[in-house]
């Protein structure tokens, strides 16, 4: 939490926030499809799973794409190319449905047997004048309920993805402190 109340990387600390760290690796667990979303097979692929479903089709008006029906099945058959702009989102909303189609199975495998242990590394001091710098070593923490992260992650809420790190880690510690 020092994020939230001092002036974070005022003497040249380097590091991520854990909501981001914590989104970028449920990215990866979720990843889907390889191919990026600039080449024919990558956008055949995204395409393919978003016009599947009613759900993949709300994704894309979610997204903003507004196409007529002839134009979409041009893009399908690879007779028409998406300019950059939609290509970009048609890649947006290829990640946030699979973000919502992944979660379920993603939380029970988090929460399976008593939590996921997590490393939490520290922050890049190299840059801190030494004696501004502090000893920081790793922790790894047990996260028994991943409910909320993995909520806020399918969302796409990146606050309340932040929010429910923050609890998770203050809870955590916390209990240590009480023992």
């Amino acid at each position: 939490m020092p994020d939230r109340t001092q002036d974070f990387g005022h003497y040249g600390a380097r590091g991520a926030r854990g909501s981001e760290a914590a989104a970028r690796v449920l990215d990866s667990l979720a990843s889907g499809i390889a191919s990026p979303v600039t080449t024919r097979r990558g956008l055949a692929a995204r395409l393919r799973y978003l016009t599947r479903s009613a759900a993949g089709h709300d994704a894309m008006r979610d997204a903003g794409i507004t196409v007529r029906p002839r134009t979409l099945k041009a893009w399908l058959a690879g007779t028409q190319r998406p300019n950059t702009t939609n290509l970009a989102k048609i890649d947006a909303a290829y990640r946030a449905l699979r973000r919502r189609n992944v979660a379920r199975y993603l939380l029970a495998r988090l929460n399976a047997n008593g939590g996921t242990r997590v490393e939490i590394h520290p922050l890049d001091q190299s840059q801190v004048p030494i004696p501004r710098q502090r000893v920081l070593e790793y922790r790894r923490l047990n996260i028994r309920t991943w409910d909320a992260i993995v909520d806020a992650w399918s969302r796409g809420d990146m606050r309340a993805l932040d929010d429910a790190c923050i609890y998770q880690i203050f809870n955590l510690v916390s209990h240590w402190c009480k023992y």
